[in-house]
């Protein structure tokens, strides 16, 4: 019989899958207001959303909470994306909470988010184009409004850190309609005053205050601007168009002031460290080439000049001498071949030579004459020729050809009668 009731926790767990399950609340987008906000030291964010007839428990984890350009407050309307589950341990079903936007400045926070992507796409916001902050700058122009804490704060942080600097202020509108415009133009005049840095800002505010720095003309000029710009908009939390183009972003107005300019204590210290060091590095150098001029001073050649003579002068000495042996060996070797040519035997026995030559030239024609054909026709032989040919051969004569018969003193002209071999 008991079998039909369910526990709490087991009809809690169907629910919540349930809800989990359901396609169209697992991205629930929501407005209302703010109630019971509470910030847990874990980093997470507690709160209810409610409108005139409903509440809705949520909570937006640290991951996400730490995203927000802003600090939630109690009463604050919003806009809220999330998604929708239950929380078993109370029983409750909540939204946890993935984005929260100001509700009034929804629109104003999507173009925003907008332009940033389109001019982190374009490279604006790229560190190689970062300008460096001079470490001791002597012109700082700041462009803000001429009344409020923002000013107050930079002026005085800058007297107070480096009173050697000359400050420039730019007055300018920095909320409302026509702001972004006047920024613009008093960033313009500020570029051309041969400054060394400019604080562009102002006190904390809404995102909707602010938002006259989002303005993208205005982020292209400050990207083009030849002057370093510090950007000091608002709170550390609070972030702009123009945090990201320019060359440094300060969290506050007062840590603009403390970038733009060194403590001038500090300064004092390094100069003094500084001329310790050149004091101690020459010094050092002084004594280093006193050490080398005493030591050229007390050489054995400064004390005995006339060593480094005598030693050159023997080495030219001992040259001198090693090429007269040179030249007198060179001498003998060219005597000994001169006598030996005049006492060659061929050049005092001249007709020597003429006979070996002869006895070599008689062998040579007596081996000519025993090559030559006329030699041997001599002895008997003799050659035929038909048609200016040699004939070695009977087949190649015909009965009543006509032959030449050449013999060791003349030629026989004959008509061949009979042609046959030597076994006939």
């Amino acid at each position: 019989m008991n079998d039909k009731y369910l526990t709490v926790t087991a009809l809690t767990r169907y629910l919540k899958y349930k809800i989990e399950s359901d396609s169209n609340l697992r991205t629930v987008y929501l407005k209302g207001e703010i109630s019971n906000f509470k910030a847990h030291s874990t980093g997470h964010f507690y709160f209810s959303i409610k409108d005139e007839n409903s509440i809705i428990k949520a909570i937006m984890f640290k991951s996400n909470a730490s995203k927000l350009g802003f600090v939630p407050t109690e009463g604050m309307k919003v806009l809220v994306t999330g998604s929708i589950s239950v929380y078993p341990q109370g029983g409750t079903y909540q939204i946890y909470v993935e984005d929260l936007i100001e509700d009034g400045v929804g629109n104003l926070y999507i173009a925003f988010e907008k332009l940033k992507e389109k001019l982190s796409k374009e490279g604006l916001f790229d560190k190689k184009y970062k300008k460096p902050i001079p470490k001791i700058p002597e012109k700082i122009g700041i462009v803000t409004a001429p009344t409020g804490a923002a000013i107050k704060d930079i002026i005085s942080t800058i007297r107070r850190r480096f009173p050697y600097a000359e400050t420039y202020l730019f007055p300018a509108l920095v909320q409302g309609e026509n702001a972004s415009l006047d920024i613009i133009k008093k960033v313009n005049q500020a570029d051309s005053f041969g400054l060394d840095v400019l604080i562009v800002g102002r006190g904390g505010g809404s995102f909707e205050d602010m938002n006259c720095f989002n303005n993208e003309e205005l982020a292209r000029l400050i990207f083009k601007c030849n002057t370093p710009i510090i950007s000091a908009v608002g709170h550390e939390i609070d972030y702009t168009i123009i945090d990201f183009v320019a060359d440094l972003r300060a969290p506050t107005p007062t840590g603009a002031a403390e970038m733009a300019v060194p403590n001038v204590t500090d300064v004092i210290s390094s100069i003094n460290q500084f001329k310790i060091r050149s004091s101690e590095a020459i010094i050092k150098r002084v004594k280093l080439n006193k050490l080398k001029l005493d030591a050229i001073k007390n050489s054995f050649v400064i004390k005995n000049p006339m060593l480094m003579y005598n030693n050159k002068a023997q080495a030219l000495d001992n040259l001198i001498e090693k090429i007269n042996k040179s030249i007198l060996n060179k001498i003998e070797k060219e005597h000994t071949r001169l006598n030996e040519f005049k006492n060659n035997y061929i050049l005092k026995n001249p007709d020597i030579l003429y006979k070996t030559k002869m006895d070599k030239l008689s062998n040579i024609i007596e081996k000519l004459e025993l090559l030559n054909p006329i030699s041997i026709l001599k002895k008997g032989y003799s050659l035929t020729y038909i048609n200016g040919n040699v004939v070695n051969s009977i087949s190649k004569v015909n009965k009543n050809d006509k032959i030449d018969i050449r013999l060791s003193d003349g030629i026989l002209k004959a008509n061949v009668e009979k042609v046959g071999d030597l076994n006939e």
